[in-house]
C-alpha cells in the first residue's frame, strides 16, 4: 500500500494533495495486497468526496476495477456514500459497470440496504447510459473501461467455467 493509498483511506486531504502535487505516487496504482484497490477505491469506500475529487483531477481513473471487478462506485454503494456517488456521476464516471458476478453498484446498494443510494443510482444509470450514447454519436472518447481487468476477468471466468465443468463431469 502506497502512502497515497493510506492518505486517501485515512481522509487526509492535505497529505493527498501534497503527494499528488509532488507526483510521489501514481493515483492509479493498484495494490495487489488489497484486491487491486487504487487510492480512489479507498477514498470512495470511506466517503471522502473531496479526496475523490482531487484524485480524479490528478488523473485517477474511476473506471479501474478491483480484482473482483468493483469500481469506486461499487465501493461507495456498498458503504452508502451518496455524496461520493453524486460526485462520480457528475464527473461522468461509469457508475453502471458490472462486476465479476454481474452486479452493478445499484445492486450492491440494494444488498446493503442503502435505499437513498438505490434511488439515486437507478436515475443516474439511465443518465450515464444516455451520456455514453451521446458521446459515441459526437465522437467523444470516454475513459470507462479497465482494459487490464477485462483480460484478468476473462481469465477468471474461463477458469471458473472449467472448474464447474470438471465438477459436473465427476
Amino acid at each position: 500500500m502506497t502512502e497515497l493509498h493510506q492518505a486517501a483511506a485515512a481522509g487526509s486531504f492535505d497529505q493527498v494533495e501534497e503527494i499528488l502535487r509532488q507526483n510521489r505516487c501514481d493515483p492509479n496504482q493498484k495494490d495487489i495486497d488489497w484486491n487491486s484497490k487504487t487510492p480512489l477505491h479507498w477514498a470512495a469506500a470511506k466517503g471522502h468526496a473531496e479526496i475523490v475529487r482531487i484524485l480524479i483531477e490528478h488523473g485517477a481513473r474511476p473506471c479501474l476495477m478491483t480484482e473482483h471487478g468493483w469500481t469506486a462506485a461499487h465501493l461507495a454503494a456498498e458503504s452508502g456514500r451518496l455524496a461520493v456517488l453524486r460526485l462520480l456521476h457528475s464527473l461522468h464516471a461509469p457508475i453502471d459497470k458490472e462486476d465479476f458476478c454481474g452486479d452493478k453498484p445499484v445492486r450492491i446498494a440494494e444488498i446493503y440496504g442503502h435505499q437513498d443510494c438505490v434511488g439515486y443510482l437507478k436515475k443516474a444509470e439511465t443518465e450515464c447510459q444516455a451520456y455514453r450514447k451521446m458521446a459515441a454519436q459526437k465522437g467523444i472518447i470516454l475513459d470507462d473501461t479497465d482494459e487490464e481487468w477485462g483480460e484478468h476477468g476473462k481469465e477468471k471466468e474461463e477458469s471458473r467455467i472449467s472448474q464447474s465443468n470438471t465438477r459436473t463431469q465427476a
